[in-house]
């Protein structure tokens, strides 16, 4: 769903502010993708749902429902399958939380972001505070241990007390899973362009670093798991669709700029393609009613991209890459004939930020920390 009433001023995502939006027509657009993607892929079952945006709950639980119910048609959709919906605390009434919930969602997303009144202006959004505390309440309520919340760290400013006490505030708030996004000032965005302007101070890349640090000591000393470089969870509430990434699970993308790694085996095919939807909506829009999808790119994956996918995406999580997950993309050669050898991965193994033993590839918690900078020679490693 890639409208929002507005757009933040940290934002570069592929979203859209509209005067009106013909829902009708969106809805008509997703529930037929959907169907033609499925029935390209000859998924037999779709272990979850993950409605993103733009602002998902600024649609209609009936566009929600009808999404679902084409899901249904064209594979098994368990009972008990994961579906999210990405909400921001400004439109998420108790009423139109029930709807969500009666159209299948059993899982909330909330974009609090801050729960600072000039730290949520700085960053342009919708909300206050005040808002953010009573939409997390009235979800928790709705959708008690699957109401997860996203906070940013790192912003022009932001001491490490006042991130602190961010923390502890939230733990006074939060549910069962916290997503934790270091700020990106990325180029195009208003934010991006006031730090250069020097209206607003850079972070520091030490003081990122400890923030990133305290944020994890906090969380785990009240009983989260930190099993992915961003998300925390407690009481076994691990995101079930972002780990079917992170493990390079095949996925379909719909909607507007949508992204999908799946195999096209309704064509006779048994490689992973990469497919990007049409980014703009109205352009989207055309060409979904006049082929079923409106894919823009496809790109079939060799396997060594796959296995860069996998390398780059496992390590993000505590479990990391298994042996069997491994040897699923790569049966000729494994994980230990790959990385076991002398060459980069044993050198960061000495180091200490590396383990690989018989549960398979994996960062250690000083190494996660630094994922980015380990990846480029283990790639090395692995293309040679």
């Amino acid at each position: 769903w890639p409208y929002c009433r507005k757009r933040c001023s940290y934002c570069n995502f592929n979203t859209y502010v509209v005067p009106a939006v013909d829902e009708a027509a969106v809805r008509a657009c997703l529930v037929r993708e959907a169907q033609t993607l499925l029935r390209l892929s000859q998924v037999h079952s779709v272990t979850s749902v993950f409605f993103g945006g733009g602002t998902p709950s600024l649609a209609s639980p009936g566009t929600v429902a009808a999404v679902l119910e084409a899901v249904a048609g064209a594979a098994h959709l368990p009972a008990g399958a994961e579906i999210t919906l990405e909400a921001n605390p400004s439109s998420t009434s108790a009423s139109a939380l029930d709807g969500f919930r009666a159209a299948g969602v059993n899982r909330l997303s909330i974009g609090v972001q801050s729960l600072d009144d000039a730290e949520l202006r700085m960053l342009g959004r919708e909300h206050t505070a005040a808002e953010a505390w009573k939409a997390v309440e009235a979800a928790r309520g709705l959708f008690p241990g699957r109401t997860s919340i996203d906070l940013l760290f790192g912003l022009p400013g932001q001491s490490r007390d006042a991130w602190a006490q961010r923390l502890e505030a939230t733990l006074r708030l939060c549910d069962d899973h916290i997503s934790l996004y270091q700020l990106t000032l990325e180029r195009g965005t208003a934010l991006a362009a006031q730090v250069r302007g020097g209206a607003l101070p850079a972070p520091r890349q030490d003081l990122l670093a400890d923030m990133y640090q305290t944020a994890r000591k906090v969380l785990v000393a009240a009983g989260f798991r930190h099993y992915e470089v961003s998300s925390f969870a407690r009481k076994g509430a691990l995101s079930t669709h972002n780990l079917s990434y992170w493990r390079a699970e095949q996925y379909i993308g719909v909607g507007p700029g949508a992204h999908g790694r799946f195999v096209l085996r309704a064509e006779g095919s048994c490689s992973r393609e990469a497919r990007v939807q049409t980014l703009e909506p109205v352009a989207w829009m055309r060409e979904v009613e006049s082929q079923g999808h409106g894919t823009r790119s496809r790109v079939v994956l060799s396997p060594l991209e796959q296995l860069e996918e996998l390398l780059s995406l496992g390590l993000r999580t505590d479990e990391g890459i298994t042996h069997e997950r491994w040897g699923h993309f790569s049966p000729q050669l494994s994980l230990q004939a790959v990385f076991g050898e002398p060459g980069e991965a044993r050198a960061l193994q000495q180091e200490g930020w590396l383990v690989l033993d018989s549960g398979g590839l994996r960062c250690t918690w000083a190494g996660l920390a630094v994922l980015d900078s380990l990846l480029p020679d283990l790639l090395w490693q692995l293309q040679r």
